[in-house]
């Protein structure tokens, strides 16, 4: 009872109390403020990033509505449930009447997203899947930017890693990705990506031990092997890498540990492939793999070269060695194992062989320097000096960044969507360059000052004043890039998703309903087994929030279809009606008797009736271009001519009899005569006979200047 009262008492508590003090974490001053910059970081990439949520809970632009659809089937019907979906089992939703394969699409996306969904579940958050789909890629930009730090870390330190971070949660081109609503395969391809590469750098470092080796490189085999899941262009760290082994065989740095690392990585990476449908095992016979086959066996040749002793059996090897790659290539190329890269790719590599009717996808298009340069302000600049500084030191990091750096800029400039790889690269080199031309100046700043007993007559110095004024000066070129002459990354950042804005590249004050009215009417509406034609833009809108069928959407991968769908608006009303009917054939061929029900089209005008070119009014230059591959006599200057006074184009007779030119005006007329701008006793300038308007959206100019005009008509056959 003594014992236990002198514990309850005030030395006892006071030792009690000392005793926990020692349980505390012990963290260094730097530690604490490099992890508070850190989390302010993360923090603001994060909420930059849901800017675009005053505008409503949407998906944004068009692919994410069809990785929502596949995300809804996982969890409503099961993960395997997918390996063997095709979208004509039953009645199709999609390219109708064939379908669509939807197994062959990249799963990676909507299973990370449909797991967490279960998760979020079991756990009782309030959350919808919608609306998770749409939080989604916020998230995942800010866990990029937490891998960026890590990867920055590792090539320059913590400040590098600091900067880096900051750098790519502030980078317009992947804020655009990675924004509100854009759920789609770039959300976890870039954090893939740079989760590769920092698992995989770590494994072919020679001062780690074996098992530490074996943990990173299949650490960066499953995150490799994740990319392939999710997204086509995991061909570009393959090919990547390809070249920076390549690149340190020729700075002869080959190592045991290098055979080890690419071995252990890739046989995760391609275990993981094959088992995808739309890789499977004769993704092994693309051009891509067997460059990464090739790769490994030259990684053999140079473990079995360590072993010859003398010059004369070394020379034979080598000779021997290079007869068996020129002759198993040719082998292959015979037999038909050597398959090319998919064509968007190789456009890509070679964007003069690229086809007219690829400029027809805007994200396919050509990067403009200009562009370039509004994405990445003053890092545009210090990139060359970041890769200056790598060169100059060519450890194995710096060798992979600065192919890293190159090859990533000339795909930016072959493909603007690309500009999404250059974004992490030029982050990690802006950030390099400025911490390795600040720190001699920081350096001196924080030296003590020491006096001269005796001036030399041509000693300089380099004092504190120049150093903090240079200090000063880099940063305020940061504030030119992200704050100056207006906050870029905010005005990037703070845009509606593509529907709420309905689908014209203007900033409303409110969302502007005139797409998601339309749909609506249509999911409520049209009946069930309504097939709805339209250009290809608006096909996932259609299928997955208006819930009905459509012809063709934005996975653009029957181009026949197409291209009959661009004849059909570019020819007149009795000739697309024959297309329509060639369609309903082939519904009943396939035991579908319904047939293509109605028309969707979509056009922007001024309150004086001029063209905005937002629309179909835009498009349907590009809808007689890729007509014109499979229909000959379609010609697009046939139908007018551009008045370089006006600035708009104007219609011939041919012009004013296509499909396209009457349900636009048509719907126009009718949308004016409504908003109290056109007489309603005028009598409509064109006539429709096979084709009723059944809806028009009655939305306010966006504005106050544009009308978004979405309208659809009922198909009447004869």
């Amino acid at each position: 009872m003594v014992k236990f009262g002198k514990l309850l008492g005030r030395e006892g508590l006071v030792k009690a109390l000392k005793s926990f003090g020692s349980l505390r974490l012990r963290v260094s001053h730097s530690s604490l403020v490099v992890a508070s910059l850190l989390f302010l970081i993360l923090l603001l990439a994060f909420l930059i990033r849901l800017l675009p949520m005053r505008w409503g809970t949407y998906l944004s632009e068009f692919d994410p509505y069809f990785q929502y659809r596949v995300t809804k089937h996982m969890v409503e019907k099961g993960f395997l449930s997918w390996g063997s979906w095709h979208d004509s089992a039953g009645w199709p939703m999609s390219w109708y009447p064939g379908g669509r394969a939807i197994y062959g699409t990249f799963p990676g996306l909507p299973l990370t997203a449909a797991f967490l969904y279960l998760v979020s579940n079991a756990l009782g958050l309030p959350v919808t899947l919608l609306e998770l789909c749409v939080i989604f890629p916020a998230i995942m930009g800010m866990l990029t930017c937490l891998v960026m730090y890590f990867l920055g870390k590792d090539f320059g330190g913590r400040e590098v890693g600091l900067f880096s971070a900051l750098f790519l949660g502030l980078n317009a081109s992947y804020i655009g990705r990675t924004s509100w609503g854009f759920f789609d395969d770039e959300t976890v391809g870039i954090f893939g990506l740079l989760l590769f590469m920092f698992f995989f750098l770590r494994s072919i470092e020679t001062k780690r031990s074996l098992r530490s080796g074996l943990i990173y490189a299949m650490a960066g085999g499953l995150a490799l092997g994740y990319i392939m899941a999710s997204w086509g262009a995991a061909r570009y760290p393959l090919g990547m890498t390809v070249v920076f082994v390549f690149a340190l065989l020729l700075l002869r740095r080959y190592s045991t540990r290098l055979l080890f690392s690419y071995s252990a990585t890739f046989g995760v990476a391609l275990l993981i492939a094959v088992n995808i449908p739309r890789l499977g095992f004769k993704f092994l016979t693309e051009s891509s793999v067997l460059a990464v086959l090739g790769g490994f066996l030259l990684l053999c040749a140079f473990e079995v070269f360590r072993y010859i002793s003398t010059p004369k059996m070394k020379t034979i090897f080598a000779l021997l060695f290079l007869a068996f790659i020129i002759v198993s290539v040719i082998v292959l190329s015979l037999v038909g194992y050597n398959w090319p890269l998919p064509r968007k790719y190789l456009y890509v590599l070679n964007p003069s062989a690229r086809p007219e009717f690829a400029e027809s996808i805007q994200e396919h298009r050509p990067a403009a320097w200009g562009s370039l340069y509004y994405d990445l302000g003053i890092g545009a600049f210090l990139m060359p000096v970041g890769l200056f500084f790598a060169a100059r030191n060519p450890t194995n990091r710096n060798v992979f960044l600065v192919i890293f750096g190159l090859t990533s800029l000339y795909f930016a400039g072959s493909m603007i969507r690309l500009t999404l790889f250059l974004a992490p690269a030029t982050c990690l080199l802006w950030a390099s360059a400025l911490v390795q031309m600040l720190r001699p100046f920081v350096t001196i700043m924080k030296e003590v000052p020491t006096v001269l007993k005796r001036k030399t007559r041509f000693a300089t110095y380099v004092g504190k004043e120049f150093s903090g004024t240079l200090i000063i000066v880099m940063f305020l070129l940061l504030t030119f890039t992200f704050v100056l002459p207006s906050p870029r990354v905010f005005s990037q950042a703070d845009t509606p998703t593509t529907i709420a804005a309905a689908s014209v590249p203007l900033k409303p004050d409110d969302t502007i309903r005139d797409w998601l009215d339309t749909l609506a009417w249509m999911r409520e509406e049209l009946p069930p087994d309504a097939v709805v034609a339209s250009w290809w833009d608006y096909g996932y809108w259609i299928t997955v929030w208006g819930n009905r069928t459509s012809l063709a959407d934005n996975g653009t991968w029957n181009w026949t279809q197409i291209q009959k769908i661009g004849y059909m608006f570019m020819s007149n009303e009795t000739e697309a009606i024959k297309v329509l009917e060639e369609f309903n054939q082939n519904a009943r061929a396939r035991g579908i008797n319904h047939n293509v029900s109605h028309v969707l089209v979509f056009t922007t005008f001024l309150k004086d009736g001029r063209d905005a070119n937002f629309g179909d009014e835009g498009k349907w230059r590009w809808m007689a271009r890729i007509a014109a591959i499979q229909y000959p006599s379609i010609n697009e200057t046939a139908y007018g001519e551009y008045n370089e006074e006006t600035g708009a184009w104007e219609w011939n007779d041919l012009g004013n009899s296509t499909v396209i030119y009457k349900l636009m005006t048509y719907g126009k007329e009718k949308k004016l005569v409504d908003v109290g701008l056109r007489d309603p006793k005028t009598p409509p300038s064109v006539s429709l006979t096979n084709f009723e308007l059944a809806y028009f959206s009655k939305g306010e100019a966006i504005q106050d200047t544009v009308y978004a005009l979405v309208c659809v008509y009922e198909v009447k056959y004869d």
